[in-house]
């Protein structure tokens, strides 16, 4: 199915298809978006048995930790995974909201395209440590907020929020982060990779918050509609790791006022969703 000729058939393939290089086949970005079809809800990804999606994650090695050849590659994986589900829900939304603008349907293929090289490049840095991403069990972490995500009122800005906001944003620190580790640990090549992926989410994040802008209601501040359209358990303390990179954020074009909120913001003890609010 790697070969699909058109954007939706291409997406298909990634949810659909059970196989790694399916998922990861490249050119995605150059298809047409002609034939987009009704509305479709996939509830999870295809994967081979090896590649089997399941709850919580063993903790990550810290970035001071990566001397060891092992560390390294649980950081990888780690982050070859996030990839791969980033590049699955980014196929899931396409085929959920046909309707979208055909600018940002655009976009967001052009996004995964990227999420795709980079866990292409992350799965070339694992190898290298003569490791494969079946290494060890894979966590649904991404994938378990796609159901909050389609039952959010407000949908698309949901997703972008969720996505664009919030886990990619948070990522903005990690990368940051892990570059410094892996060079620090004489990983120069993985250092590079963390660097080009990060600044690629500069760009990411900057799309999220300019359709965001375009789509919310008239007269919401950046914030309110962040407040507003971010999908329960998600929210301003997960967007963020411990090193706080304000400067990322300011390069991506996010508001004075979103960044202090995520800078200061902490984990919520709620146990009920908070995405429905239209207030900050």
């Amino acid at each position: 199915m790697a070969d699909a000729g058109t954007l939706r058939e291409r997406c298909l393939a990634i949810v659909g298809s059970p196989e790694l290089e399916t998922k990861l086949a490249p050119g995605l970005e150059l298809l047409p978006d002609l034939e987009r079809g009704p509305s479709l809800y996939l509830a999870q990804p295809a994967r081979a048995p090896e590649l089997a999606l399941r709850g919580g994650a063993a903790r990550l090695p810290r970035p001071d930790q990566l001397g060891s050849p092992a560390a390294r590659a649980a950081c990888l994986r780690r982050f070859a995974h996030h990839e791969l589900q980033a590049v699955e829900l980014f196929a899931w939304a396409l085929l959920l909201w046909p309707e979208l603008d055909p600018e940002l349907r655009r976009e967001l293929a052009f996004v995964l395209a990227d999420e795709q090289r980079h866990c292409r490049m992350y799965l070339e840095r694992l190898r290298a440590h003569g490791e494969e991403l079946a290494g060890e069990p894979l966590s649904d972490y991404f994938w378990k907020h796609a159901p909050a995500i389609r039952a959010h009122p407000r949908g698309p800005l949901a997703f972008l929020a969720a996505m664009g906001l919030t886990l990619e944003q948070a990522n903005l620190d990690f990368t940051a982060l892990y570059a410094e580790g892996f060079r620090a640990a004489g990983d120069e090549a993985s250092a590079r990779v963390s660097e080009r992926v990060h600044a690629d989410e500069r760009g990411h994040v900057a799309l999220a918050a300019r359709w965001l802008a375009r789509l919310a209601p008239a007269g919401e501040s950046e914030l309110q509609a962040y407040a507003a359209s971010v999908p329960f358990p998600l929210e301003a303390s997960r967007a963020k790791a411990r090193r706080f990179d304000a400067a990322a954020r300011r390069a991506a074009g996010l508001s004075e006022a979103l960044i202090e909120h995520v800078r200061t913001a902490r984990a919520t003890q709620e146990s009920r969703p908070r995405g429905r609010r239209t207030d900050a």
